[in-house]
């Protein structure tokens, strides 16, 4: 089984963890090169952040890129206050998931909700978001689900919009469910460090 399947790889996978600033960080190390590194709230055991960093053909690190959590500003630091400023106003996407649900949140869409049209697209395993005035159009995959090698189902999805932000959710499935608490027991093995900033080994 699929499901299986994918939680035996991380129990496999080699892991370092870190409680810090009330997050708990764990780092995985996977047979081929690989690396993901999680940071859950210390007292809910919610996820807030996943990221993945592989190897290059040549064997070097490359940037990690995001899949749960605040995306990073990419050059922020080096530009003027006004590009700044301009750049915050495009859409800016990210996934905060629930206890019971995957969550994505775009910001800075200031349509009324009945403007925005969410749905699954079957054949390409993936949520298509667009708007009736083509003011905007994203599609974007569920990772959890395609490592699962779980169906998309339309009736999982829901959204809603507020304060310019469209809060898209898709319940998680039971299979979901039940390996999220099995890994969670399987990091409560990990033996873990207490470390101060700059100590972390995900970063």
């Amino acid at each position: 089984m699929a499901v299986t399947g994918w939680l035996e790889s991380l129990r496999a996978a080699e892991k370092t963890a870190l409680l810090q600033d009330g997050r708990r960080k764990v780092h995985y190390l996977f047979p081929d090169g690989k690396e993901m590194a999680e940071e859950y709230d210390e007292k809910t055991n919610e996820l807030l952040v996943r990221k993945w960093r592989m190897k290059s053909a040549l064997g070097a690190l490359g940037q990690w890129q995001i899949e749960v959590g605040e995306p990073a500003l990419p050059g922020a630091g080096s530009l003027g206050p006004e590009l700044i400023t301009e750049s915050n106003a495009n859409p800016i996407f990210m996934r905060k998931d629930t206890k019971m649900s995957f969550q994505w949140r775009i910001r800075n869409l200031p349509y009324p909700k009945d403007v925005y049209n969410v749905c699954v697209d079957q054949k390409e395993r993936c949520v298509v978001v667009r708007t009736t005035n083509k003011k905007y159009y994203k599609k974007f995959s569920i990772p959890d689900l395609e490592r699962y090698q779980l169906p998309l189902d339309e009736s999982s999805l829901s959204f809603a919009h507020a304060n310019s932000t469209l809060i898209i959710s898709y319940q998680k499935p039971k299979e979901v469910l039940v390996a999220e608490s099995e890994l969670q027991k399987e990091l409560k093995k990990v033996k873990t460090a207490h470390g101060s900033d700059g100590d972390c080994k995900t970063q």
